[in-house]
């Protein structure tokens, strides 16, 4: 069996490790890479700490808008589809990699199996959401990481070839996280205390392409009174600079974006993380750190019914006032994503289809 697997974005990097190790030792894997994040912060330091195989194609389409990207994608793809002519494609998670990879598959009549499927936040402004339903819809395996996104999938009329299998990204932290431990220097290096420091992350495209949003998010950090790290996305840094904005709270320390191990290490060391980042949320809920996100909605709503999260939008107050109220008693919360063995049940799965 050949499976054509097509990543592009740092979380898909991530998810696809463990999944791969597991592929390959029943079928023949092509790797396909879109250049979605294509610098080497953001692309190459994650192949080489998550041991990913070399990409067998590296589309090199980089960051344009929306639609540009993903036209290029689709047409690109559809080149090397037909060139290996796979038995399955596997896509990840929710990005204009995603979309195009899936499309240009169903056009060519191949199957997809779609991993981390089922997932909504009911905002169809959000890029993201209508990459993952349009996914969803042309997908014959969908591999859901929880209860809940197999019954958004079962509102939506898709039932067949629906698996509730758990969430990859337990396998990968549990698989990398004695690792980070053992390899990281990130905390000496900037001289961090454990649990001494609250631990940034902003990137989302409604937080930064929206002046607005961007402006109060700023504020916010800037006045935070406790030392705060924010590994700061190209994106975000290019559009503070276009809109003249500094963060220069002395609380604050930037750093350009950092690999995954020294972000593992990053997250399960901060007193708490605040982030607009869907990964993010849910590393933060399995490594039990308080989470404050800079959203109005997630599609991970078990980390917030379960306390673990707390929703504060763009709105500088709520976010000062969340990061100083938030507290979180693990012992209460109970596990929701799975035990780890994702990806073996993936593979079984993908297997028994030939």
């Amino acid at each position: 069996m050949k499976v054509l697997t097509i990543i592009g974005a740092r979380p898909q990097f991530i998810k696809a490790a463990p999944v791969s190790r597991e592929l390959r030792r029943h079928a023949h894997e092509v790797l396909v890479h879109s250049g979605q994040h294509y610098d080497a912060a953001m692309s190459d330091v994650f192949f080489e700490e998550l041991e990913i195989p070399r990409p067998d194609y590296h589309l090199g389409i980089g960051s344009k808008s929306h639609g540009e990207q993903t036209g290029e994608m689709l047409a690109r793809v559809e080149r090397v589809l037909i060139e290996e002519k796979p038995d399955w494609v596997m896509v990840y998670g929710d990005t204009n990699t995603t979309l195009a990879g899936a499309l240009a598959a169903a056009k060519l009549d191949i199957p997809v199996a779609h991993v981390e499927a089922g997932l909504r936040s009911f905002n169809r402004k959000m890029p993201e959401e209508i990459n993952r339903v349009l996914t969803d819809h042309v997908s014959r395996l969908l591999f859901c990481p929880t209860d809940t996104a197999v019954s958004h999938l079962q509102r939506e009329g898709i039932t067949a070839g629906v698996y509730q299998v758990g969430d990859v990204m337990v396998d990968a932290l549990l698989h990398n996280r004695q690792l980070a431990q053992q390899s990281s220097r990130v905390l000496d290096q900037f001289n961090l205390v454990p649990k001494g420091y609250i631990l940034a992350t902003w990137h989302r495209a409604e937080n930064t392409d929206d002046p607005a949003r961007l402006a109060s998010i700023a504020a916010a950090l800037n006045a935070l009174q406790q030392p705060t790290v924010l590994p700061l996305h190209p994106r975000t840094r290019q559009r503070l600079e276009q809109a003249s904005l500094k963060l220069d709270n002395p609380q604050l320390h930037l750093l350009t974006p950092v690999g995954y191990l020294d972000m593992l290490q990053l997250e399960a060391n901060a007193s708490l993380i605040l982030t607009d980042s869907g990964g993010v949320q849910k590393e933060a809920f399995l490594l039990q750190v308080p989470c404050v996100t800079m959203r109005d909605e997630t599609e991970w709503t078990e980390t917030v019914e379960q306390g673990a999260n707390r929703l504060v939008g763009a709105d500088s107050q709520a976010i000062l006032q969340a990061v100083e109220e938030i507290n979180v008693d693990f012992n209460r919360v109970q596990p929701v994503f799975g035990d780890g063995r994702a990806s073996k049940r993936i593979i079984e799965t993908l297997t028994q289809q030939i």
